[in-house]
C-alpha cells in the first residue's frame, strides 16, 4: 500500500468530499531540469487544475547553481499557469554543505519565485521532519513512512486554500 503523502493527500480529498484525483509524476532523484522537461507532457497528460510544485532538493544536493533552479521552476510556473493551471511550491532546504552563501542563494530561489510571480508556498516542505532521525530514511536526506502524515499535514493548508480558491473562481 502506498502510503507516501501524496498517496494520504488523495485519502484526505476524498473525505472531505473533493473529487479531485492525485498524480505525482514525480520521479525519484529529479532535478529541475528534469521537471521542466517533463512538464508539458504531464500538463498534456493530467490537464491539472491544482500543480504542487516540490522540486529542487536534488538539484542542491547536486550543487547546481540556484540561478539555473529558477529558471527551471519558473518555466514550469509558467507552463502550467498557461494551460489554466494554479501552483503551490513546497520550499525545501539543504545542509550547508556547499558553504552558506550557497544555501542562502539556493533558499532564496523558492521566496523569490513565490514573490515575483505570485505563488502561494511554503518555506521548509519537511519542517519537523528533517532533523529527526526517526523520521528519516538511513540516508538521512529522505523521509520515511512515519513522516509521511507530517509531510501532509505540512502541506495541507497550502493545498486546501488553493482549491477553495480555485471554487471561488
Amino acid at each position: 500500500m502506498d502510503q507516501s503523502w501524496t498517496a494520504l493527500l488523495q485519502n484526505r480529498l476524498r473525505s472531505q468530499g473533493y473529487e479531485h484525483r492525485v498524480v505525482n509524476a514525480s520521479i525519484s532523484g529529479d532535478t529541475t531540469e528534469g521537471g521542466a522537461a517533463r512538464i508539458s507532457a504531464a500538463l498534456e497528460n493530467f490537464s491539472p487544475e491544482l500543480v504542487i510544485l516540490e522540486l529542487g532538493g536534488n538539484d542542491g544536493l547536486r550543487g547546481i547553481p540556484p540561478e539555473t533552479m529558477k529558471g527551471n521552476l519558473q518555466n514550469i510556473i509558467e507552463a502550467s499557469r498557461a494551460t489554466g493551471a494554479s501552483v503551490i511550491m513546497l520550499g525545501i532546504r539543504i545542509p550547508t554543505n556547499y558553504g552558506q552563501r550557497y544555501t542562502t542563494a539556493f533558499e532564496a530561489v523558492y521566496r523569490d519565485l513565490a514573490e515575483q510571480l505570485q505563488v502561494p508556498w511554503i518555506e521548509f516542505f519537511m519542517e519537523g521532519v528533517a532533523l529527526d532521525e526517526e523520521l528519516m530514511q538511513a540516508d538521512g536526506i529522505h523521509p520515511n513512512a512515519k513522516a509521511q502524515p507530517i509531510l501532509l499535514d505540512s502541506a495541507w493548508p497550502v493545498v486546501s486554500k488553493a482549491l477553495s480558491d480555485r471554487l471561488k473562481d
